[in-house]
């Protein structure tokens, strides 16, 4: 089956009914509350997420204080190490420019316990790259050990880790994994941290925490697609798209990724291994890349030089 096919197993879990979601850009399963998902607009919103039913009407709607909204591009969802909360991300990393922030910014936000409209207060944490400002759609958090990872969305798009211990007063460094494949729009954890996914526009390849490549899943056909989560059993994924009323479709994982099939020993990515490297931290092997990944570069390339001349003609 070739990358953006359908398949037979695939189901469409729900769609989006809210007319506000019209550029849902993240994707996340409630850690506390059963068939609740997450999910948020992309740029040019308010700073605020929605909590789902598996209808796909809203059940509520929440705003973040002391949050800005500059481009939204992801979130996750986990539960806190230490006292089982969930804990939700939302991540200020978009930069369609390559360099015009200065820094980014990632929000962290306890799970609301009631699903009634509220405001939360968030913390806000800076990060800049070790290696130079880029583009990025995709974070993932650790469910063991709550480490929180940024994947950019890039011709050689990489994995950066963030530091074990986050600080709210300085910007905290990224520093560069492992590699990621073409043009990542999102990317999460497995709930049992057996395995991780980063999402194409076309396709999603699963991964070992070490960064082994485990097999890539054929994804269903979607408008734009830009998020993708693992189900609550860890048994499959949910993927999304923007515009409205955009639908959410469930992809069995296969055998080879599924929790039971795979090693005890890259569940614990935090942990040494005996070559002294951390699984926590793959080593970064390069992604081959097809003919199609390139041509696909090409256009987003094409698309982005013509939207900045726009711009510059509209500005002069």
């Amino acid at each position: 089956m070739s990358p953006g096919s359908a398949s037979a197993d695939d189901e469409k879990l729900f769609t989006f009914r809210d007319a506000r979601i019209t550029e849902s850009s993240g994707l996340a399963v409630s850690p506390s509350h059963d068939g609740v998902y997450y999910t948020h607009n992309d740029s040019a919103a308010q700073p605020e997420f929605y909590a789902v039913g598996e209808d796909g009407r809203t059940k509520a709607t929440f705003r973040l204080r002391g949050a800005e909204a500059r481009d939204w591009e992801a979130m996750a969802a986990s539960k806190d190490p230490a006292t089982g909360r969930g804990v939700l991300w939302f991540a200020d990393i978009g930069d369609n420019f390559d360099g015009a922030w200065p820094d980014i910014s990632i929000y962290k936000v306890n799970e609301p316990r009631n699903l009634t409209d509220a405001t939360l207060p968030a913390i806000r944490y800076r990060f800049r790259y070790a290696d130079g400002a880029r583009n990025a759609e995709g974070i993932m958090v650790h469910p063991k050990t709550g480490r929180l990872y940024v994947v950019s969305k890039e011709f050689a798009g990489s994995v950066y880790a963030a530091p074990k211990k986050l600080r709210t007063g300085r910007a905290n460094v990224l520093r560069k994994v492992a590699a990621a494949p073409l043009m990542a729009t999102d990317a999460a954890y497995a709930p049992d941290g057996s395995s991780y996914v980063v999402r194409t526009y076309f396709s999603a390849t699963l991964y070992r925490p070490s960064g082994e490549q485990i097999s890539k899943v054929s994804m269903p056909d979607l408008q734009q697609a830009e998020s993708i989560t693992y189900t609550a059993d860890g048994k499959a994924l949910l993927t999304g798209s923007e515009g409205p009323k955009s639908p959410v479709y469930r992809i069995p994982l296969p055998d080879a990724a599924l929790p039971s099939a795979t090693p005890q020993a890259s569940a614990s990515p935090d942990r040494p291994t005996t070559q002294g490297t951390r699984a926590a931290e793959p080593a970064a092997e390069p992604v081959g890349l097809t003919g199609r990944d390139i041509l696909i570069w090409l256009a987003a390339a094409a698309a982005a030089i013509g939207g900045i001349t726009l711009l510059a003609r509209r500005t002069r």
